[in-house]
């Protein structure tokens, strides 16, 4: 007897929008006994509709056993078992998987094709290797309109370049709104400053390259975090040694800081309140940077749309207050 795998129709439109392994797997693939004959398995194929043929699933009744790749059958005896020619630990994925991690676990293993399984090792069908392309196709024309800071895929991006202004307000104004609370938060923290500033107005001259510093440590995270996210790479996996090189960083910035403002302009305790600040700020905006995406994830948000803005206006609130601080207990 063929063994059943687990009981599930083709992915349909509609499915593909959960973007996940499951919405894009099909049972309507060739599957076989490990001890059927290659000669028997032939036999059978004749005359089958399937949507992919390229890899044989292998199940030992609704357990997926290996995979047996058509070009390895091709070539094999007829009397020869299916199970001695199948590749007995294939790559595989949970039906919950991202689609782009699965994509990618097929372009690093080789395959045509990779199974889907359940906790319970029951198989749950097939992405074929043309859902594959297609699904890197399309993580790639999302990734393309994300560095052009369109929304979703290039459609979405052809479609914002020929929108009416009432809608690219739209789209942009919220973000633009966001941007300018946290400028006139600044204003507010720099402004509790003010009777510093008069007394020593020396110090206002490096909070600009301070606050890039820490902008720019902190879009460094976040990118690297995104990223990871759309590789299936969790935040428990970067999260300690992204921790560790923002820290690192700021200690090899505020060492290159110190002596060229202390030389610069004949102040060592400005220069210590510098160097501090960059410190301090490169680990809060590492720590922000981390966190952001990571929430935003959690909510079902696009981390990749809405972390920029908001880390943005909370490393630059952060690393003014950051840096008056410093000045506060050093220069005053």
């Amino acid at each position: 007897m063929t063994p059943t795998p687990a009981t599930r129709s083709g992915a349909g439109p509609e499915e593909d929008l959960l973007r996940n392994a499951e919405a894009h797997a099909t049972t309507r693939v060739p599957v076989a006994a490990p001890d059927e004959r290659v000669a028997h398995l032939w036999s059978r194929l004749i005359g089958q509709d399937y949507d992919s043929a390229a890899v044989v699933a292998v199940c030992d009744g609704p357990r997926l056993v290996g995979l047996a790749a058509i070009e390895r059958l091709l070539r094999a005896p007829s009397g020869v078992t299916v199970g001695s020619l199948m590749d007995s630990d294939p790559p595989r994925v949970s039906p919950d998987t991202h689609q782009e991690h699965v994509a990618w676990t097929a372009v690093e293993h080789g395959e045509p094709g990779i199974a889907v399984v359940d906790d319970g090792g029951r198989f749950r069908g097939l992405i074929p290797s043309h859902v594959l392309l297609g699904v890197l196709l399309e993580e790639h024309d999302e990734d393309m309109a994300r560095l052009g800071g369109y929304l979703r895929s290039t459609s979405a991006a052809r479609s914002a370049s020929t929108e009416h202004v009432g809608r690219r307000l739209l789209h942009r104004l919220p973000w633009l709104l966001l941007g300018l609370a946290g400028a006139l938060a600044a204003a507010v923290v720099v402004g509790a400053f003010g009777r510093q500033l008069e007394e020593e107005v020396l110090i206002a001259y490096f909070l600009p390259g301070v606050v890039y510093i820490a902008a720019a440590v902190g879009m460094q995270t976040e990118t690297l975090v995104i990223r990871g996210f759309s590789l299936g790479v969790g935040l428990r996996t970067v999260a300690v040694r992204e921790l560790v090189t923002g820290g690192l960083l700021g200690v090899a910035m505020a060492g290159i800081a110190f002596p060229l403002v202390w030389i610069g302009w004949g102040r060592a305790d400005v220069a210590a309140s510098v160097s501090l600040a960059m410190l301090v700020a490169s680990c809060v905006a590492t720590a922000v940077a981390l966190l952001l995406p990571w929430s935003l994830r959690r909510l079902n948000k696009d981390p990749a749309f809405g972390s920029g803005p908001i880390a943005t206006v909370l490393q630059d609130l952060l690393t003014v207050t950051t840096y008056f601080l410093c000045a506060l207990a050093i220069v005053f």
